[in-house]
This record gives C-alpha cells, structure tokens and sequence, in this order.
C-alpha cells in the first residue's frame, strides 16, 4: 500500500493515509493519454455548422437574362454560388466528431493521470474543502499557502461555498468526483483530492 500526506486549508499536514496501488501505479502510456484527450475534445465539438446550397436558398429558379445577345457574360439564376445572396459552394454542412473510446481504457487513462500527479508531487490531498463564508480573498489564501496557481479541485458532493468563492478564478476548476476526467487533470499543474473522495474514485477505476 502506498502512504499519503493528508492536509487541512492551513496547509498543515495533519495525517496520513494508505491508498490502493491500483489507483495510483498505473505504468503512464503516452498513446493511451493521447487517444482518450483526443476523443473528449473531439466530443466537445457540436459539428452543427451549416450553409445552404444552390438548392436552399431563397432565389428565384429564372435565368436572369437572355444566353446570347446583352454583351454581357453568361449567367445562371440568383442562387447560383457567385452571386451575393447565392448558394455556397462546398461549405460546412452538420456532422458528427465524436471519436468513441472504451470504457477499459477511459479508466486505464484516468489512472495513469492520477499515477502522473502522485509521483510529479503535484498531488495534494485535503481533509476537507470547507471555507468559513463565500469569499474569494478567502480561497485564493488557501492557495497561495499550498503555493500552487493552476489547480483542479476535486470534491465528493456539492459544496456551494467552494464553488462560488472560486468561480471567478479563471486558473481553478472545481468539479465533483463523478465529474474527474484525464483531460482536467492533465490539463492542470496541481490536483487537490478531498480525503472522502478517494474511496469512491477506487470503486469507480478498480473492479
């Protein structure tokens, strides 16, 4: 089992804590943290950009004059593509981009990110999250005692004053434990961990 340091908001150290193996010795494989990044931002995208064609826009089907005879070039109807208010030629139509990943591996990659955090000692686990009142000035001393600037915070239920007091640091996301994900957690330089949290993230990632 492996031993971990437990904190309060002061920054004290206050005891200490075996965790599963499991969870945190996962072997970091760049291509496995690669695919599930990938596919969660790929997830991200809505892909309902659209334009309308020759066929859809509001323009009358008559040629706008004669083939021959006006001197002029020839020339199709209103909604032909070089035209101001025609059809666009080859744009953006609704599409999916979602790149679908394995439940096995979502949990391998969540693993290994955890793992990267333990042993980069950018891993900070905390008896609890409470702040005394909603106040800003208030969380931002808590983090400047751990000495830390971006940081994912990661919580075992609802905690209104955290989230709120934190809301507008644009350097700190905070998120509830069923929320956790590889892309937070690599994505942010420190990963704060509320003590009750860790039992329930082992349920979730080793069965």
């Amino acid at each position: 089992m492996t031993v971990i340091d437990i904190y309060n908001i002061q920054a004290e150290k206050i005891s200490q804590m075996e965790i599963n193996e499991g969870l945190f010795e996962e072997s970091v494989r760049n291509d496995v943290l690669h695919q599930v990044v990938v596919s969660q931002l790929a997830n991200k995208r809505s892909g309902n950009a659209s334009s309308k064609t020759r066929a859809e826009v509001n323009a009358s089907g008559k040629k706008l004059y004669k083939q021959k005879g006006t001197g002029n070039a020839r020339v199709g109807n209103e909604g032909a593509q070089h035209r101001v208010g025609g059809g666009v030629a080859f744009g953006p139509r609704p599409r999916e981009y979602s790149v679908k990943v394995s439940k096995k591996i979502k949990k391998a990659a969540l693993r290994m990110a955890l793992t990267d955090k333990l042993h980069s000692n950018h891993l900070i686990v905390i008896d609890d999250f409470n702040l005394p009142e909603i106040k800003t000035s208030k969380f931002v001393e808590v983090m400047n005692r751990f000495k830390v600037s971006k940081a994912l915070i990661v919580t075992d239920g609802k905690n209104e004053t955290l989230e709120k007091s934190s809301k507008n640091i644009p350097w700190v996301k905070v998120i509830r434990h069923e929320g956790l994900n590889a892309y937070d957690i690599l994505n942010h330089d420190h990963l704060f961990l509320v003590k009750s949290t860790i039992k329930k993230i082992e349920e979730a990632l080793i069965s």
